[in-house]
């Protein structure tokens, strides 16, 4: 069509089709590929062209790609696709509970490290002492939501604390909350005139880092569920640049992420009744608890656990992420 590119939106949404599907068939070309390998490796080992070992290895390769084939057909979610708006913060415990919501931070930067996702630093408060107080992370990269979803909730982390001196075991909480990241082709309706702004000044404690310009923005929006007719006031504070123009803009799209994921509640209501059951996140219900000493982790919605702390740590979430979408893909299918 040789109009195809007058009307962007349009064409936006179509090159994303096209490009789902594409990475529909390059993973069924891997498996194949894979699998063929395989069975040819298996041929030859009888000859003792190969050894046994190698076969394990292509046989461990080809089961890894089916199965993270099967992984993504989970993701069936109009929201899947998207990227992730993730907000972590401390709970009680000062200092304790600011060290683990800065660790949690790091975890999930390293997993997106790992699966090639964009990362930008939204908004950061630092702790009193160490660690953080709270932070938000956009997340950007094919079906970041669906697999992050997992990790809405509370995290317990169980250690001896070494900001105690009578090295006595501490339990902290840190609080995640993932929502999709709302990207241009989504129709959010924002009215101008709930909205007001306020700036401030961002940057470090002190020194050359201090910003002199009041580039931070604080967003407030008057909000009124159409549904229930409840009224809350979202706010968004947003401190990823020295530009305030651009602060403005990536508040307005964390705001239309957070309107867009209400909506979406609304709307897949029935699916949410199946997730919430064992899967709840309010404040106390924690999701997963880290025990340190132990060498365990343990996810509580699916009994999934791991004594690979240190990995876990640097970013080794794919088994907490599987175990908790093949038990919830099972439970929709059952009902």
């Amino acid at each position: 069509m040789p109009d195809f590119w007058e009307h962007p939106k349009e064409a936006q949404a179509q090159m994303k089709k096209i490009k789902d599907l594409q990475a529909w068939v390059n993973g069924y070309a891997e498996v194949e590929r894979a699998v063929d390998e395989l069975a040819t490796a298996f041929e030859f080992v009888k000859e003792e062209l190969v050894t046994e070992e190698e076969v394990d290895a292509l046989y461990a390769d080809a089961i890894g790609k089916i199965e993270a084939l099967e992984l993504r057909n989970m993701l069936r979610r109009e929201e899947d696709h998207m990227g992730v708006v993730l907000k972590i913060n401390s709970g009680a415990g000062g200092t304790e509970s600011q060290d683990w919501a800065s660790m949690l931070m790091r975890m999930y930067l390293r997993y997106c490290e790992k699966h090639g996702y964009k990362t930008s630093i939204a908004n950061l408060l630092e702790g009193d002492e160490a660690g953080i107080k709270s932070c938000t992370i956009n997340v950007e990269g094919d079906f970041a939501y669906g697999y992050l979803k997992s990790e809405n909730g509370v995290h317990r982390l169980v250690r001896v604390s070494p900001y105690n001196a009578q090295g006595k075991r501490m339990t902290s909480f840190a609080s995640v909350f993932v929502t999709p990241l709302v990207d241009d082709s989504i129709e959010v309706k924002i009215e101008p005139a709930l909205m007001s702004w306020d700036t401030f000044r961002s940057g470090g404690a002190g020194g050359q880092n201090v910003n002199k310009v009041e580039s931070g923005v604080r967003l407030r929006y008057q909000y009124t569920d159409p549904y229930t007719g409840e009224k809350e006031e979202i706010l968004i504070e947003n401190t990823e640049t020295r530009d305030q123009p651009k602060n403005r803009e990536n508040a307005l799209r964390h705001l239309r992420s957070i309107l867009y994921e209400k909506e979406m509640k609304h709307r897949l209501e029935e699916q949410a009744k199946v997730e919430a059951g064992k899967m709840k996140i309010e404040w106390g219900s924690q999701i997963r608890s880290y025990v340190f000493d132990d060498r365990r982790v343990k996810d509580h919605r699916t009994n999934y656990q791991t004594s690979d702390v240190n990995g876990v740590m640097d970013g080794d979430l794919d088994a907490f992420i599987k175990a908790y979408l093949m038990e919830f893909a099972a439970e929709e299918e059952a009902k």
